[in-house]
């Protein structure tokens, strides 16, 4: 593209925003979730042939990688974003989604082709021990420890006045400001077939480990906020529990809801509050927005979006698109097809829905089918004058 293409383009994707805020959208808008997976294997972006192992055991690798890979997406994945070179790059300590986890203990495992994942540590024989261990601290704990020598890394080189491609760089923040939620850390902890198991057979064990985990992501969170001088409680909350797909709605408002709603209260005042959920897990929409002012559900996971309009109402964001499976081998003609039949569900009756894919790029998806999404929304995704 040309220096006026991306002109024209970042012009364009703020007024789509901007509209969007305001409640007048003039159309849908697109993003993408692309991580540094996308770019790990064979890629351009790579040119030292990066492993995540590689990447995760050392700073500097880790700051030269997330740029490379964010100057690669600036100029080739479409969305509405800026694209481009940047007025700063942002980035962040970027451990995916295992620092809940090992920060508890469990072994990292390094993956041939995948993103790293954990091991669960809690067996039948040892389950309880890991309450004698008690919360990890925020600051003194092998994990933690690590994350935050990256993110004081980053900070000094940000204040050094480091720049890529002519540009300032500017850290956004350590892993561990979120939390992939009490069902799915239970899971991770203790295994999710066995944890279910747990729900069924062991109960207070369950309901404890749910407490547990629930008190370990506020303490941390906000001794995170502290530390960065945040403020202690955001408006709403954006959190996820991909697990609670594997439980009824019935078990989830009982067992599960409680440990949530805490969490919430905990790090947020009156919301709407937001989660990201993927997997199967519609059936539960209609308890989250009663029990707890959910109106911004990030589906992950091929749902019916006409359908899902309808139940929700008008009012609830929802994010979603193509599943992930789909794009890894659709041409983009099917593409193009895929995402008008998603526009024209029903899902864009009153003006709360962003288009994205469902969940987070593979890297076998190509860069000429996120274009073709793009494309579509900029055909399809249009509302009518509202004038």
């Amino acid at each position: 593209m040309r220096p006026k293409m991306f002109s024209d383009h970042n012009e364009e994707q703020e007024r789509v925003w901007q509209a969007y805020h305001a409640g007048k959208p003039i159309r849908v808008p697109m993003i993408v979730g692309v991580n540094s997976r996308y770019t790990m294997r064979d890629h351009p972006a790579n040119p030292r042939g990066i492993n995540f192992e590689q990447y995760w055991s050392d700073p500097e690798i880790m700051l030269q990688r997330q740029l490379e890979h964010l100057e690669w997406c600036a100029f080739h994945i479409f969305q509405d974003a800026p694209m481009g070179l940047p007025e700063k790059w942002q980035f962040w300590v970027d451990f995916h989604n295992v620092h809940e986890a090992a920060a508890f203990g469990c072994p990292i495992q390094y993956i041939n082709d995948q993103v790293p994942d954990t091991r669960p540590i809690s067996t039948d024989d040892n389950k309880r021990s890991i309450f004698d261990r008690g919360v990890p601290d925020p600051f003194d704990n092998p994990f933690w420890d690590k994350v935050w020598c990256f993110y004081d890394h980053f900070a000094k080189r940000q204040a050094e006045g480091y720049e890529w491609k002519g540009r300032p760089i500017e850290v956004l923040g350590p892993t561990g400001m979120g939390t992939d939620g009490p069902m799915t850390v239970a899971c991770n902890l203790r295994g999710a077939m066995e944890f279910c198991v747990d729900l069924l057979e062991d109960r207070e064990y369950a309901d404890e480990l749910l407490a547990f985990v629930t008190e370990a992501a506020i303490c941390r969170i906000k001794a995170f906020r502290e530390r960065l001088g945040r403020p202690a409680k955001d408006k709403g909350y954006f959190y996820a529990d991909d697990s609670i797909a594997l439980i009824s709605t019935d078990m989830l408002i009982e067992r599960v809801i409680p440990h949530h709603r805490r969490l919430i209260e905990s790090l947020a005042a009156e919301g709407p509050h937001s989660i990201h959920l993927c997997g199967d897990a519609t059936r539960h929409f209609p308890a989250l927005m009663q029990e707890l002012n959910i109106k911004m559900f990030d589906t992950g996971f091929p749902v019916d979006f006409g359908a899902l309009r309808n139940e929700l109402g008008n009012d609830v964001e929802i994010w979603g698109g193509p599943s992930v499976p789909f794009l890894t081998k659709a041409t983009a003609a099917e593409t193009t097809a895929e995402t008008r039949r998603i526009l024209e569900s029903g899902i864009m009756a009153g003006g709360r829905f962003v288009l994205r894919e469902g969940n987070n790029l593979a890297p076998e998806i190509t860069p000429e089918n996120v274009r073709a999404m793009y494309q579509a929304v900029k055909t399809y995704g249009v509302y009518e004058s509202r004038a």
